[in-house]
């Protein structure tokens, strides 16, 4: 845009905080501030406001589903119907037209779906325009599949449980293909199912739902459950070119050990708040037989990224991380083959741990036990062990080319990128417990229970870090937060006074837990759960709520279910019954 080669132009994205998509976007100021800095000649400083911010970044969802389920009496699904209303808003952005369509192929979600048809509208409207927002089509999906199968669940008097489990994906159809035709790169939805239930104590909690529904008309307790599956892991070239998206989306990394022993990752993943620092440690350093501790992370700068492009859709560890775990590879093997050659053993007969190299099945030298490290560079260059050697050493070794096989180039500099041959799938279950009071509308969230199968985990601490935050955000969408425009088009909602973001006290503590269903498509086995939450949040906390009014009629709310709409829900439910009014028979959910 600016007329300038783009190795002239460097650009420092620290870590700022979430963004869970408002940052994926080229807005107006990311032209004019340059713009203004090269006709000035001066620097130039922007920052946006709050109310601006709320007003002219993107806004997320606002997709409207009608939805038709098919099935036996015994439960089996024959099939889903669906048709998918999208606003685009007034511009067409970067992702906004393939949301609705990636949302369309997730809606047979965890399901066998022997038939299944989806048509999909978008429309051009005189709102802000959409893009991506953190699930990206996935919530929208989960929330459509999720509510209509409850919706059949009580139109057949079946536990809403026992129908999910009646028509997943089974471990025996595996390798499987969706309704959609998606290859799934793994999955084991049941034992999924079963640890959610388990966690949740669901018998019980039933059996006390009924117990207080019997006996206080004013509060009435409700049990949701949702599944999901959903596409993440944005990396496959050949796939997300056939879908539009023909920007750079593999990883990439670069791992250097210098001749101290001191290593650096340079990961072209951009973090705002993943753990990414942590992570890339803990993988190069698992590869490297070090503590993470000794290891430097950089990001975000492209004065001294190779390149990259970000991160988003889930994919930062599946892609970037694993390009990280590539690059170490290549730095331990030379590694490994500079040692073999100092000890005169074959490469393959070598294991580093705990920061020595050393042959397997032999005692390690005692100096380099009680040492850790030799103290010098010059006693570094003359190694005098005959089983074992420090990272040190051979760090020293490779970066002074001294001692070091025929044919081996100095240093310790690898690049990896890695361009992953299919997208990963990464489920769960998730199951809520509320009360609602009747009088006011009110919902009340008791307890979360949050089982996730991200795969392999390299840190238990950030996938919950993560699963809370996407079911916080989940749980805001349910029940609170929309952007209201009024009859003219006038935003009401352009600042956090009248956008109704949650307190912490709104929340209850959440409760997670994990199976574990490693993904074939990428060397860490890992699959993603940036935005596991905030897919099963959405349709789990709707499904509880109108659980819990379901015996006074109510068949379906839409989100938000702000307590005024409940409200009337319930008052609306209460005059169809004193006329007699029959629920009717389910053929569809609007979103």
């Amino acid at each position: 845009m600016l007329g300038i080669p783009e190795n002239n132009i460097r650009v420092i994205a620290p870590d700022v905080g979430g963004g869970f998509g408002s940052k994926l976007n080229v807005l107006p100021e990311d032209f004019i501030v340059p713009l203004m800095a090269v006709v000035t000649g001066r620097p130039v400083k922007w920052i946006e406001t709050r109310q601006e911010n709320l007003q002219n970044t993107v806004h997320g969802r606002d997709m409207v589903d009608y939805i038709d389920i098919a099935a036996r009496k015994d439960g089996t699904i024959l099939g889903v119907r669906a048709k998918v209303y999208a606003n685009l808003g007034a511009y067409c952005r970067f992702f906004a037209a393939g949301l609705p369509v990636l949302a369309g192929l997730m809606i047979p979600g965890n399901y066998k779906l022997p038939a299944f048809s989806v048509d999909i509208f978008t429309a051009y409207t005189n709102t802000l325009f959409i893009d991506a927002y953190r699930g990206a089509g996935r919530p929208e999906a989960t929330y459509a599949i999720e509510r209509i199968v409850d919706m059949l669940a009580d139109e057949l008097g079946m536990d809403p449980a026992e129908l999910r489990r009646k028509n997943f994906v089974q471990e025996s159809d595996w390798p499987f293909t969706s309704a959609t035709g998606l290859a799934y790169d793994s999955g084991n939805y049941v034992p999924t199912l079963d640890k959610a239930l388990q966690m949740a104590g669901y018998s019980e909690m039933r059996a006390r739902q009924q117990s207080i529904n019997s006996s206080n008309p004013k509060k009435r307790r409700g049990i949701g459950l949702a599944a999901y599956v959903e596409i993440a892991g944005w990396g496959p070239g050949q796939a997300t070119a056939g879908l539009g998206v023909k920007n750079q989306l593999f990883g990439s990394a670069t791992v250097r050990v210098d001749r101290s022993g001191t290593v650096e990752v340079f990961a072209g993943a951009s973090g705002h708040g993943q753990g990414h620092l942590t992570s890339w440690a803990q993988i190069a350093a698992d590869q490297l037989g070090v503590s993470h501790e000794r290891v430097r992370v950089h990001e975000g700068d492209t004065g001294m990224i190779q390149t990259g492009t970000g991160t988003f859709a889930s994919s930062s560890l599946s892609v970037d991380g694993a390009a990280v775990h590539n690059a170490a590879v290549k730095v331990r093997e030379k590694m490994l083959k500079i040692a073999a050659h100092q000890l005169e053993v074959a490469p393959e007969d070598l294991e580093i741990s705990n920061g020595i190299i050393s042959v397997r099945g032999l005692p390690l030298d005692e100096d380099v036990v009680a040492g850790g490290k030799l103290q010098t560079p010059e006693a570094a260059a003359e190694p005098a062990h005959k089983h074992s050697v420090t990272f040190e050493q051979i760090a020293y070794s490779a970066n002074t080319a001294h001692d070091v096989p025929e044919g081996i180039e100095p240093g310790l500099n690898e690049v990896a990128f890695f361009d992953p041959v299919n997208f990963t799938y990464p489920f769960g279950v998730h199951v809520a417990e509320v009360d609602v009071d009747t009088e006011t509308g009110e919902v009340a969230i008791l307890r979360y229970i949050a089982v996730d199968d991200c795969g392999n985990v390299i840190n238990p601490m950030i996938v919950d870090g993560q699963v809370h935050g996407g079911v916080a955000q989940g749980i805001a969408q349910a029940l609170w937060e929309e952007v209201v425009y009024d009859e003219n088009g006038q935003l009401l909602t352009g600042t956090l006074m009248d956008y109704a973001v949650p307190f912490s006290s709104d929340l209850p503590n959440f409760e997670t837990g994990a199976t574990i269903t490693p993904s074939p498509v990428n060397p860490l086995g890992v699959k993603g759960v940036g935005e596991a939450g905030t897919i099963a949040s959405t349709p789990v906390l709707v499904n509880a709520v109108v659980d819990a009014l379901s015996d006074l009629g109510v068949r379906h709310i839409d989100m938000p279910l702000r307590p005024e709409k409940v409200w009337r829900a319930i008052a609306e439910a209460g005059k169809g019954s004193q006329q007699g009014s029959p629920n009717g028979h389910v053929e569809g959910g609007n979103q």
